[in-house]
């Protein structure tokens, strides 16, 4: 497929289709407020939104390198679900019980961003269908079944089995066998949800600044090339991008991951397709992928494409690889051949934050005042509003305006992760990870056995996700 008229970068289709905002000024000079954010993307923007209704008093800055949105938060797939990372880690560290408290904080959450979104009239095309995984292979199935009774066992008994002429009744996937869904998901667009939450951040009385980059978080201190603000509390919330902060290039991994977005479909392929459940679907690939049917009828999809930049670099404005363009067209033709003819109109990419033990976490130093929140792994829209509301709790509790909470007492709370490796090992284990993962998922769709395969094991081993 030529891609000549496809547009590829501009950020993301989310804000091509919305529109970027019209900037806020910079950092005029240096300022103290009582607290600073660092990032204006769905967990800054949460936590402002969150400690402002809580302690209206507060004088809150947010500083954003680009505009609200421009990192993950507005180029994400617009799955807002329940998955956390590094679930399965904390119940062997903290206990069953302690997991299972994580993961129904996760399911309230996903009702927590549909009620405040329409409490605070941000039409963000939100439809909660639920999250609907496909398998294709035995092996794959064998997967969902394990995972699907995993997920019961952590509390989610609303989730549903089904097979496979079930399983087409809701989304006809080429070659599904199976599926698994649970109601704690929607489809959403993300910018829609960033650029409101922005402006009903703004209208409780926080400042954000835009077009000022942080090059330095110390206690009490967030340092721009226009100034320095100083704070009591001085909040890491740079998800992807937290490698371009001093100190910080092996904190978190910034993995790449891109998408693709249809023209609008005729009611004739989606009369073929199904999907009027609207469910966010994925599968359960190793290099898996997400999809959403949009509000206006397009499908979005996206997926790995090319991992990972040497040195920890970042793209710019979304751009992304031909081939990584026509690889995703190809896996949509063959989830769904009813579109061979269509045309996509949009690529792009953007990074996700990934911890060198994939769990993501939510701290406050009390001693020196600096909190951070993140490493999704790609799990953000929802975790990112669970992660604000439990920096709040923790900036109360530590300066005396409340106690100890739920939120504050879960496992994810003050976890420590050790740091990547030095380049050129972890540019070399991140592309030798996903290339284990290709390879496994191409020898499990030609074998009969339902185990996974071994490559892919050893690759989880080595990547520290098990």
């Amino acid at each position: 497929m030529s891609t000549v008229s496809t547009v590829v970068g501009g950020i993301s289709f989310w804000y091509a289709q919305e529109g970027t905002p019209a900037p806020r000024e910079p950092l005029p000079g240096d300022t103290s407020v009582d607290v600073c954010i660092v990032g204006g993307g769905y967990t800054g923007l949460w936590t402002a939104y969150y400690l402002k209704k809580a302690v209206p008093f507060l004088n809150i800055t947010v500083l954003e390198a680009k505009f609200c949105g421009y990192g993950a938060s507005g180029r994400n797939g617009g799955w807002l679900y329940n998955g956390i990372a590094g679930r399965d880690r904390y119940a062997k560290l903290h206990g069953h019980d302690a997991a299972v408290r994580l993961q129904k904080a996760m399911n309230e959450t996903v009702g927590e961003v549909v009620r405040t979104a329409a409490e605070e009239k941000i039409d963000a095309d939100i439809h909660q269908g639920g999250v609907l995984e496909v398998a294709h292979t035995p092996a794959q199935l064998a997967r969902l079944k394990d995972f699907h009774s995993v997920e019961i066992a952590f509390g989610e008994t609303d989730r549903i089995l089904r097979g496979a002429r079930e399983t087409a009744e809701r989304v006809h996937v080429t070659g599904a066998v199976g599926s698994t869904w649970t109601p704690h998901g929607a489809r959403l667009h993300p910018a829609k949800l960033v650029k409101g939450l922005a402006d009903a951040v703004e209208a409780l009385g926080v400042t954000i600044h835009e077009s000022t980059p942080v090059t330095e978080i110390k206690p009490k201190h967030a340092v721009t090339p226009y100034g320095t603000v100083r704070a009591p509390y001085v909040l890491r919330c740079t998800e992807g991008f937290t490698a371009s902060l001093k100190g910080q290039k092996r904190t978190w991994l910034p993995m790449n991951s891109s998408m693709i977005v249809t023209e609008p479909l005729p009611d004739r392929i989606w009369d073929a397709i199904g999907w009027e459940g609207r469910e966010t679907l994925g599968d359960m690939a190793h290099a898996y992928f997400y999809a959403q049917r949009t509000a206006d009828d397009r499908i979005a999809l996206g997926g790995r494409g090319y991992p990972y930049r040497f040195g920890s670099a970042t793209d710019n404005d979304g751009r992304t690889q031909p081939a990584t363009v026509t690889a995703l067209r190809d896996l949509m033709v063959r989830l769904f051949p009813v579109t061979a003819g269509v045309h996509v109109d949009h690529a792009w990419s953007g990074v996700l934050g990934v911890p060198r033990d994939w769990c993501a976490t939510v701290t406050l130093d009390r001693s020196t005042g600096l909190g951070y929140a993140g490493g999704y792994v790609g799990s953000g829209v929802a975790t990112a509003n669970l992660a604000a509301r439990t920096l709040r709790d923790l900036i109360q509790q530590d300066s005396g305006q409340a106690g100890p909470t739920e939120l504050t007492a879960l496992p994810w709370v003050n976890h420590k992760v050790r740091r990547w490796e030095p380049e050129p090992f972890r540019w070399l284990g991140v592309h030798g990870m996903y290339a284990a993962y290709r390879a496994a998922d191409r020898r499990e769709t030609t074998s009969p056995r339902p185990g996974t395969d071994p490559i892919a094991k050893a690759a989880d081993r080595i990547a520290g996700r098990h």
